[in-house]
């Protein structure tokens, strides 16, 4: 039996058999009552420079199944530290992270990438395609630890790439075709594997405008089609196209726009060093961050937005 028969949230019956997941999940894990997709409950991330950062100072939300949010905030916020612990790349110092009712905490590290790639799927502002792959395979490769056959992760790719718009580029090479479009083949890969839940990460930060709102519009279409998807960004207006809003500032949900309310910030709470001080404190102090710390981790595209 697949690991998704054994899984609380299963997506739709593809077009071809549904490959199983690497490794099944602890059936223990399963830890939430919630219908949400995502839930967070008083969660913290401190990255242990010197100074100490706290990215989140105790976050608790949930996303459910169809939402489209826009997570908005400055450089240091902590917004894209939330991407990264909601995708099961890094985990809370504190605090309860469910993704489609597991707790990411009981999880072994092969548990979470098989949770990550059978149920998140990603789209980065820098793309990451394989340059001398054609589009078609670039996408399939989405699937490739699904244990999907070449020609089941083809078919797969196919439509995943008609969704986005680019049936009639499967065999051009990235390097052939425009930002926006390879912009749209990254989306096509974080939705080969009907995940659960799509994590984009500045998704339009190396496109100009026109290009960038093609990308938000096909977001919107996505969702209309049942999509849940979150977008990381640090402008407003491309937030304001989301159906929810919710901004952070110095790792608190300052406002929500689905509770109609501010978040859980304190009057006076003081603040301490921003996650873009992290890097600069492990230099002075000689340190090394880890992979999910600093520049080159889950707030590396913010610091630089």
């Amino acid at each position: 039996m697949s690991p998704l028969a054994r899984l609380p949230w299963a997506p739709p019956p593809p077009a071809t058999p549904a490959p199983s997941e690497p490794e099944a999940l602890a059936p223990d894990a399963i830890a939430s009552p919630s219908s949400a997709v995502i839930e967070l409950f008083d969660v913290t991330k401190t990255y242990f420079v010197q100074p100490p950062v706290e990215a989140l100072r105790g976050v608790s939300m949930a996303v459910h199944q169809g939402e489209l949010v826009g997570v908005v905030g400055p450089s240091g916020s902590g917004k894209t530290t939330l991407l990264h612990l909601m995708g099961t790349l890094d985990r809370p110092t504190s605090g309860t992270v469910w993704v489609t009712g597991y707790d990411i905490a009981k999880l072994s590290d092969r548990e979470l990438s098989a949770l990550r790639a059978g149920r998140v799927g990603f789209v980065f502002q820098q793309f990451f395609l394989a340059e001398h792959q054609t589009v078609l395979d670039n996408v399939a490769d989405g699937l490739l630890y699904a244990g999907a056959t070449l020609a089941e992760r083809r078919q797969a790719a196919e439509e995943a790439l008609s969704r986005v718009g680019l049936a009639d580029r499967l065999g051009v090479r990235p390097t052939q075709i425009s930002g926006g479009q390879r912009q749209r083949v990254a989306i096509a890969r974080a939705l080969v594997g009907r995940p659960a839940i799509v994590l984009a990460d500045e998704p339009t930060g190396n496109l100009d405008q026109a290009t960038g709102q093609s990308i938000l519009d096909l977001f919107v279409e996505l969702n209309s089609e049942g999509t849940t998807i979150i977008v990381i960004t640090h402008d407003v207006a491309i937030a304001s196209r989301m159906r929810r809003v919710v901004r952070f500032l110095d790792g608190l949900i300052l406002d929500d726009s689905a509770s109609g309310g501010a978040g859980p910030r304190l009057a006076g709470a003081e603040i301490g060093p921003t996650v873009d001080g992290a890097e600069e404190a492990a230099g002075r102090s000689g340190g090394a961050l880890s992979p999910g710390d600093g520049p080159d981790g889950p707030d590396g595209p913010e610091a630089r937005a």
